[in-house]
């Protein structure tokens, strides 16, 4: 299991440490995760997916993710 720790703080209280950003990858295309530190997400932005982290765990389903809106995609 893959807790989240040890670099950013979010709102929830979660973190995030950088150095798994470096090890993860998106579930559906294997590319680069962003994290999204006001949404508590990780972002992939081939994809357009936003998945959620829950109690500072990575959800990497692709059923769970949430697609991005134009303006999120853009940016």
């Amino acid at each position: 299991m893959l807790i989240l720790k040890d670099s950013q703080s979010g709102p929830s209280g979660g973190t995030m440490d950088h150095r798994l950003l470096e090890i993860i990858a998106c579930p559906v295309c294997n590319g680069k995760l962003w994290y999204n530190q006001e949404q508590q997400e990780l972002i992939c932005k081939l994809d357009n997916l936003a998945f959620p982290l829950r109690d500072g765990i990575p959800v990497l389903l692709e059923n769970e993710a949430r697609a991005l809106t134009s303006d999120e995609s853009k940016s």
